[in-house]
């Protein structure tokens, strides 16, 4: 147990997600870590960096001193350089390096975990020099891990966890999003309200209502006349949200209803994550 038990769920989501990434690349051969994967420009091997990265900042650990090479084409901004160090510079490992350098974090932060005192309120480093509090930390650490578990296993064949702890953290990260998604990029006007309906591993309705002032909020409450109502199954959900597909790719997995123009806009910017 963390002394905080609102850092908890998020602390075993966590677990959960990283260790299932262990036990899924233990055992491949050297070829299949240069497998593509849904994450536009990264290899499984790029993944478990990025993973691995990630976790060492979590402890603390000084980035490294390490020079991008300028033709990586899904570079494409500050946020995304700044992830791409961890990656770039362990593009030539090997496989045993790399799963000694993951087991190796994994105790590392599992001890950590053991051992925090921090109240969920403290500020620490994120990405980019920013602060963020440890609770949100905990939090996106536990997001991140479960989409790019998705991702490994989607690149390698094996399906599995999609109703875990990890993806209802993550129902919850991309929900959050979706009234800006509707209210500002996809511009529905002011009194409105979209229903979307996922079925799946991870199944809810939710309505996101756009106010007078043009403002958007979510709720658990049905919409008596939405002006949109889409409807489709969580794995697509979670790929559409995290970029991983366009809406022309899965379109006979999304079913619409009423304003078509505003589902295609509601569409066309429903990525919210940098990758």
């Amino acid at each position: 147990m963390t002394v905080h038990p609102s850092l908890q769920n998020y602390a075993d989501a966590w677990t959960h997600s990283i260790e299932a990434i262990a036990e899924l690349v233990q055992p491949l051969v050297e070829g299949e870590w240069n497998r593509p994967t849904p994450c536009i420009g990264w290899s499984v091997r790029d993944i478990v960096s990025h993973v691995i990265g990630m976790e060492t900042e979590m402890l603390g650990d000084p980035r490294p001193i390490h020079s991008l090479p300028r033709d990586l084409y899904h570079v494409r901004s500050d946020f995304a350089r700044y992830m791409e160090v961890q990656v770039d510079v362990r593009r030539h490992h090997t496989a045993p390096e790399m799963t000694s350098e993951l087991e190796y974090i994994l105790i590392r932060r599992a001890r950590q975990l053991r051992n925090e005192n921090r109240s969920p309120e403290h500020q620490i480093r994120a990405p980019l020099g920013a602060e963020q509090s440890l609770e949100l930390a905990y939090r996106m650490r536990a997001f991140d891990v479960w989409v790019h578990e998705q991702d490994l296993r989607t690149a390698l064949g094996v399906p599995g966890n999609l109703d875990s702890a990890g993806a209802h953290v993550t129902r919850d990260v991309l929900l959050e999003a979706l009234p800006k998604v509707v209210a500002k990029d996809a511009g529905a006007p002011a009194s409105s309200a979209v229903v979307l309906d996922v079925t799946g591993p991870v199944e809810f309705l939710r309505t996101v209502r756009v106010d007078a002032d043009g403002r958007g909020s979510v709720d658990g409450a049905p919409s008596l006349g939405p002006a949109v109502t889409l409807a489709t199954d969580w794995e697509t959900f979670v790929r559409l949200a995290c970029g991983r597909v366009r809406p022309a790719d899965v379109a006979d997995r999304i079913k619409t209803e009423g304003d078509e123009g505003l589902a295609r806009a509601i569409l066309d910017n429903f990525a919210v994550t940098p990758r």
